[in-house]
């Protein structure tokens, strides 16, 4: 009989009402008993859309359920204002708001579902005629709002590293919406894309390393956009890479480094690595991680170093600084023990390198 104690459940529609209601409320009281009111009962009414989701210990989730409940939070702009008050929130609630976005995210609506305008298949057909874009057949509803609707959210999520206390949960919804290749092109050239370089050195270490994630997620996961970008935006992209390799921070300069390697090693990119190649600052940067105290900073070097070497065509001022530190090059091989990472391809490559560098002719007989 416990469910004579229970309050009347609302239906989907009632929840988001109630709980936008509640949002709102957040913004217009001075008065902290009354916020922490609202504040919890945006928490319940989230618990309950878990609930829908999900399904609690009673009762199964329901699909026609589901259904009408994400509809509503898209109609209603619920997801926008959660976003917009996600540093409002409760620490358990920011947690809920992660579970709609990824329901959003994995939902194609239009199975089962026809398009008459009521529902989610109007829904479907409502959001796709607000753009010319063509979407792919396979993107759920949500990623045509945020891209066409509400990009404001967007833009919300990629400054989240500058609020520390919702920074990780932004973070972890911007690598969910990016896994779409529209999501994902949007946001690498929105001009806010180049903070993330900035906040992989935030002092809080947790949002640093969520950072980095999100930019290497953005800049490796779909390797049909980032061609265009790397050579379109090659100047800067590498200022601000070299600009991170020259990091104080240990941490920061490997990852960046471990970046800035995958990305001159992926066949796509070739492109870029054709410029990065013909690129002097690079071997000064790159001579600049064989320098380093850490083996695996020097392991990151060497990735890159075999790549400008390699170049069938180098620039004449590139073979002149590689000339003039000929003899460097040797004693660094000497001591450079690369079995420690044992990988039998590694040895072929030190003495590919080693060769090549054998060929140089010596500083003091050029010209």
């Amino acid at each position: 009989m416990a469910f004579l104690f229970k309050r009347n459940p609302k239906n989907p529609p009632e929840l988001i009402r109630a709980l936008n209601d509640q949002l709102s409320k957040l913004d217009y009281t001075n008065d902290p008993s009354s916020y922490k009111k609202y504040q919890d009962e945006s928490s319940r009414y989230l618990k309950q859309i878990k609930n829908i989701i999900y399904g609690d210990d009673e009762n199964e989730p329901q699909f026609d359920q589901i259904n009408q409940l994400l509809s509503e939070i898209l109609i209603t702009n619920n997801l926008y204002i959660l976003t917009i008050n996600l540093n409002k929130l409760d620490f358990d609630s920011r947690k809920d708001v992660i579970i709609i976005y990824s329901t959003l995210l994995r939902r194609n609506y239009i199975t089962g579902i026809n398009g008459n305008g009521n529902g989610i298949g109007g829904l479907k057909s409502m959001l796709s005629s607000s753009s010319s874009t063509t979407l792919s057949q396979q993107s759920p509803p949500v990623v045509d709002y945020l891209l066409h609707k509400k990009p404001e959210i967007l833009n919300i999520l990629i400054r989240g590293p500058e609020t520390p206390e919702i920074g990780l949960v932004c973070g972890q919804i911007l690598r969910d919406c990016c896994k779409f290749e529209e999501i994902n092109k949007y946001i690498i050239y929105n001009e806010a894309f180049w903070n993330f370089f900035k906040y992989v050195e935030n002092p809080m270490f947790e949002i640093a390393c969520d950072s980095m994630m999100t930019l290497n997620d953005l800049l490796t996961i779909h390797k049909k956009i980032i061609p265009d970008f790397l050579v379109l935006n090659y100047e800067n992209f590498m200022n601000h890479i070299n600009n991170l390799i020259k990091s104080n921070n240990y941490v920061t300069k490997r990852q960046i480094s471990k970046l800035l390697k995958d990305l001159v090693s992926e066949r796509s990119n070739l492109q870029f690595l054709q410029k990065y190649c013909n690129d002097y600052k690079n071997l000064k940067y790159t001579m600049l991680l064989l320098s380093e105290k850490s083996k695996n900073l020097q392991l990151e070097g060497f990735h890159l170093l075999k790549y400008i070497i390699a170049n069938p065509k180098r620039l004449p001022k590139i073979n002149e600084t590689l000339i003039k530190n000929k003899q460097n090059f040797s004693e660094f091989f000497k001591t450079f023990d690369i079995t420690s990472f044992h990988d039998s391809s590694l040895i072929e490559e030190r003495n590919f390198i080693i060769q090549q560098i054998e060929l140089l002719p010596d500083k003091n007989i050029t010209q």
